[in-house]
């Protein structure tokens, strides 16, 4: 494997979400453990799932893993440094300052900026904290999707400059930033470990898919120009060809990636790479974790029992048949990324639109191609996407002609260095999605939502937004309604997860609901995408993959779906309105 050849210090796993990072930065971990070598392996995902692959309890502090020797690891929990980062600024006022400005000040750092920003100071800490890390020969980062991943990576040089410029200037933007002046030199020596590539190696992982590998050249070349030039690329899961000797829908997966691989984008094709096979095993425990760098298959796993007739599960048309019962709503596809979420969302409003009802379909996922997927238009159907850039722009104009109409020289350039902060993006995708959702009273809304670390930020901006509301307005009666209440109510909102019949993405997901109950927030239904179980396979490898899935379905259906549907796993990429509305019947 040339990404673990003359390896630095430091490594950074990264791609868009489902496409295998963790497992890979697991096995890369224990590679270098049983080569004798001191290893600290740390994830940065609010979405992370590093205990369930290690089947071991890990959290918030180093923890050694019992069965790997030198191996040690730690999730960084974004809520639990959250509240460590909101009790040392709150802490030494409480007591001093009135009540109602101590609860400003929380409700100040109760949002998704300091939940970032928090989770940032670690991991600021991991790379420059030589005491910390010192016994460590390597530290291995399971980084987030693509889209956290280059907000985490751009903050050390966002943050250097913004204090930079507003050095003695103040900022509106004091609960989140407060106390940063502090870390400058920290953030500063965390961009040149970055940019430093005898110290810190970049590892793209991407899966043989066009719009996956088209993803990927993007995270290089936006990682490129913030420093991290020297990179390499891992292409996981790739079908082996003899699995597509005899069997069609082998065949046409098997085709389908590698005209993938063959027209890779020319900015990668540059690149150091490797690529790994397509395991029949869930890439959970530390056997399957040792077998992933083998080219051959290596574990031969029992049987399950055998496959039911595909009819025992429900199809994804009675899902759509009860949605278009209610004749309108905001419908929200949530899960791990890298399980379909764009692809069904687009199936789901394709087939609600062509029943004749209207439909806005949008995304707040940095990484969708809802273009791309529909590639056509459709009487009734209204696309948009949630562009970050774009929405802060509109946030900061809108800003500067309301709050800066007023303002004299001095105190519009104090506004606009105020709108420079990280803080403002985060604002104004909220008040974006905000806008959107409001449109449900009058037609169908399917939501595309971000892989699940995305969403749950944008929940949690969302709940702040409405205890703000609860907080400021005295008038009940007059009070508005938030998103908040409006994701809350069944009549108005159905949430929908998304996973694949695989171990971890199932977990993510019940994970997930956990999540959105503590926000009363119900999903109302469970789609598993992508199944082997019921596509047709005489593959051996498809096929132990498909019995192997019957145990996640079964959880599914038993334990966690008030309602579900099974999606196969489709021969023709499902793209462009004709082959989605296939997958919608």
């Amino acid at each position: 494997m040339k990404f673990i050849t003359e390896a630095p210090r430091f490594f950074f796993f990264t791609g868009k979400g489902g496409v295998g990072k963790t497992s890979i930065s697991c096995a890369t971990a224990i590679h270098f453990a049983e080569q004798g070598k001191k290893v600290l392996l740390v994830s940065t995902d609010p979405a992370s799932n590093v205990s369930q692959v290690f089947e071991q309890k890990i959290g918030h502090i180093i923890t050694p893993i019992i069965a790997v020797s030198g191996l040690s690891a730690l999730e960084i929990d974004p809520q639990k440094a959250a509240q460590a980062y909101r009790d040392k600024i709150v802490n030494p006022v409480r007591g001093v300052l009135p009540d109602d400005i101590v609860q400003g000040i929380e409700e100040q750092l109760s949002g998704a900026c300091t939940t970032e920003i928090a989770a940032f100071d670690e991991f600021t800490s991991l790379l420059t904290n030589e005491a910390l890390i010192q016994d460590y020969d390597h530290i291995i980062f399971d980084t987030a999707p693509t889209g956290h991943t280059i907000r985490l990576l751009q903050l050390p040089g966002a943050w250097s400059g913004f204090l930079e410029s507003s050095s003695g200037n103040g900022t509106g933007c004091l609960g989140p930033l407060a106390g940063l002046e502090k870390q400058r030199q920290q953030y500063q020596t965390a961009v040149n470990v970055l940019a430093d590539t005898s110290r810190t190696r970049l590892v793209l992982v991407a899966r043989a898919q066009t719009a996956t590998l088209r993803e990927v050249a993007r995270t290089h070349e936006e990682l490129f120009n913030i420093g991290l030039k020297r990179q390499y690329l891992v292409i996981n899961g790739v079908l082996p060809a003899k699995e597509a000797a005899n069997d069609e829908l082998a065949q046409a997966v098997y085709h389908r990636e590698q005209e993938s691989l063959a027209n890779i984008p020319g900015i990668l094709q540059t690149l150091p790479s490797d690529t790994l096979p397509l395991k029949s095993f869930n890439l959970v425990g530390l056997n399957a974790l040792r077998g992933l760098f083998n080219q051959e298959d290596g574990l031969q796993p029992n049987d399950p029992a055998e496959i039911p007739p595909v009819n025992a599960f429900p199809k994804l048309t009675l899902l759509i048949d009860e949605l278009a019962q209610q004749r309108h709503g905001l419908v929200m596809l949530m899960g791990k990324g890298g399980v379909g979420k764009t692809t069904l969302a687009a199936a789901l409003a394709i087939a609600l639109a062509k029943r004749g009802f209207p439909v806005h379909l949008s995304t707040s996922d940095p990484a969708a191609h809802l273009a791309e997927t529909l590639n056509g238009t459709l009487e009734n159907l209204t696309v948009s996407a949630i562009n970050p850039e774009q929405e802060t722009e509109r946030y900061r104009r809108q800003v500067l002609e309301t709050r800066g109409k007023n303002l004299d020289a001095d105190g519009r350039s104090l506004l606009e260095e105020d709108l420079r902060s990280p803080c403002t993006e985060e604002i104004a995708v909220f008040q974006a999605f905000s806008r959107i959702i409001r449109e449900a009273d009058k037609r169908f809304v399917i939501m595309d939502t971000a892989p699940t670390g995305h969403t749950l930020l944008l929940l949690d901006a969302t709940g702040a937004y409405h205890r703000e509301v609860v907080r400021l307005n005295t008038d009940k009666q007059s009070m508005p309604l938030t998103p908040l209440e409006q994701l809350q109510d069944p009549q108005q909102t159905r949430v929908i997860l998304v996973t694949l019949a695989e171990t971890t993405p199932v977990l993510e997901a019940a994970n997930l609901q956990e999540d959105l109950r503590r926000a009363k927030i119900e999903p109302w239904a469970w789609i598993v995408n992508n199944s082997l179980t019921n596509a047709h396979t005489s593959s051996s490898l498809l096929s132990t993959r498909a019995r192997r899935e019957l145990p996640q379905i079964d959880a599914v259906v038993t334990r966690h779906a008030n309602r579900m549907a099974l999606v196969p796993l489709q021969k023709a990429e499902p793209i462009g309105m004709e082959k989605l509305s296939a997958l919608a019947n």
